[in-house]
């Protein structure tokens, strides 16, 4: 389900100072917005132009609200690449990196970010990842500043042969780490999934 608000209802999901920088971006573009329920396999998306109107983004309103901003930032980076290359490039290239880079800059050193999320988007900024969760280290940070939910962790941080549950029921065990992702089975199938360390999971067993 979609939540459509007026565009001043935007300030309540950003850090206090960013609505003006942003709604400069959304009125220059003129942005349809929208804000959703979670979504497992993404935190915000991008869509161009077509017959059905313009630049539409959605973002996914149980973000905080450090996280709200730079998913917001990342589809906005999508937005001026297009209108800049249309689809000549791709996705999450280079050409996106420069644009990311070029509007997170206009975000740090003003104050908004507290000083370890400021930090992290500033290495960030070198060389973005494709998104916000592909920065194992921006992700780390980002959710420090979610509301604690009892029995969730990090994949990393669960001992060795922990049983843990994913969002869709499913049962896995904690395996050794392969280079950057952990070797997890899968309990019922039996079968291998390699997992980021910074995706949460629920306890289980």
């Amino acid at each position: 389900m979609k939540q459509e608000a007026p565009l001043h209802a935007l300030a309540a999901y950003l850090p206090e100072g960013t609505f003006e920088p942003v709604m400069a971006y959304i009125t220059a573009h003129r942005v349809h917005l929208t804000v959703t329920r979670e979504r497992k396999s993404l935190l915000g998306d991008y869509r161009h132009p077509d017959s059905r109107g313009g630049h539409r983004i959605s973002v996914n309103g149980n973000l905080n609200k450090y996280a709200f901003l730079i998913t917001l930032l990342h589809e906005l980076a999508h937005l001026v690449t297009y209108e800049l290359y249309a689809n000549r490039v791709a996705s999450h290239g280079k050409e996106w990196k420069q644009e990311f880079s070029k509007i997170l800059q206009q975000f740090v050193g003003k104050g908004f970010l507290p000083a370890d999320v400021e930090t992290a988007v500033r290495q960030s900024m070198h060389n973005p990842g494709a998104s916000s969760c592909a920065d194992e280290n921006l992700m780390r940070v980002l959710k420090n500043y979610d509301r604690r939910k009892e029995h969730y962790f990090f994949v990393e941080q669960l001992p060795l042969h922990q049983l843990f549950k994913t969002k869709d029921g499913r049962i896995f065990r904690k395996g050794e780490k392969i280079r950057k992702r952990y070797r997890c089975e899968e309990v019922d199938t039996r079968r291998i999934y390699l997992f980021s360390p910074v995706y949460e999971v629920e306890l289980a067993g």
